[in-house]
């Protein structure tokens, strides 16, 4: 394996976030949050395309149609195609909004979403607020748009990921420098029995990840300047130092979903904002497909 990063899109973000690879299309989506963006990178062609909405999107996911893709906004998630832009169908609404707005997200094996919350500190001109984190929440949002709680008093959500034998569900928060491991049952879609995974690390704190084929969680250490791959067990294997301090999520991507993509938040660093790329010679897990009724 290789430690060697390269840039792969100068994006010049203020918070790149909510990364996915899509295999049809052979390109990375992802966001930039306070620029109300979600921007689409095919390698092929080193091209870049954005398209800007009317609040901040936060995390962008595979539906079972490939033109279709499921939007996390700060507000609401739903269905849009780039073709129809910029036209979404809602299928849900957070009734706490705009108090609280939406963050990490992530589909399950079941095809339903997870998305959790956090004190929103966007304003409506993409400005910083400042906030004091609490109250956040775990949801699920089903096909059939039925939406229940998981977990409550979360700081701020960050990581929604699953084991590939579909047995572990992974969820972070990032203020309680914490993540943590539930048992999923894949035939409920239910989680339980929380558990420590990997808490207190040294470096940054935890914000988005990515699952590897081997069951390796791959996390961006916000404010670390580095992401690490933590085994099964929650030890730390490998650490990857990056050119910028607030890596935020990362994706595996490329036909053969072995290049981990890696969007940041700007920082003093001259590149910060860009998206970064790393050769891993480990095949990432497919991203999984929200069921459509």
């Amino acid at each position: 394996m290789t430690n060697e990063i390269r840039c792969a899109v100068p994006a010049g973000d203020i918070c790149g976030e909510g990364a996915v690879w899509h295999p049809e299309q052979s390109a990375l989506y992802w966001t930039d949050i306070n620029r109300f963006l979600v921007h689409r990178f095919t390698p092929a062609t080193s091209s870049t395309r954005s398209w800007i909405f009317d609040e901040p999107v936060t995390s962008v996911n595979l539906t079972e149609d490939d033109g279709l893709l499921l939007l996390v906004f700060a507000s609401r998630v739903g269905l849009w195609s780039p073709r129809n832009h910029p036209r979404v169908q809602t299928i849900y609404r957070l009734s706490t909004a705009p108090e609280m707005r939406f963050n990490d997200a992530g589909v399950d094996p079941r095809g339903s979403l997870w998305v959790g919350t956090m004190r929103n500190n966007v304003g409506p001109q993409g400005g910083e607020l400042d906030v004091t984190f609490s109250e956040a929440v775990l949801y699920r949002v089903d096909p059939d748009r039925t939406v229940t709680e998981w977990k409550r008093c979360i700081g701020l959500s960050n990581t929604v990921a699953w084991s590939p034998d579909r047995k572990r569900f992974y969820f972070g928060d990032s203020c309680a420098n914490a993540l943590s491991q539930f048992v999923y049952d894949e035939a409920t879609g239910a989680i339980s029995n929380e558990q420590p995974f990997l808490n207190g690390y040294e470096l940054g704190l935890p914000d988005g990840s990515a699952m590897d084929a081997e069951g390796f969680l791959w996390n961006a250490r916000y404010g670390g300047g580095c992401v690490i791959r933590i085994a099964p067990d929650g030890r730390v294997q490998q650490r990857v130092r990056l050119p910028v301090a607030r890596p935020t999520t990362c994706a595996f991507g490329g036909d053969d979903l072995q290049t981990l993509y890696i969007t940041s938040a700007r920082s003093a660093e001259q590149h910060s904002g860009s998206v970064f790329a790393l050769q891993t010679y480990i095949c990432g897990l497919p991203a999984r497909r929200f069921r459509l009724r």
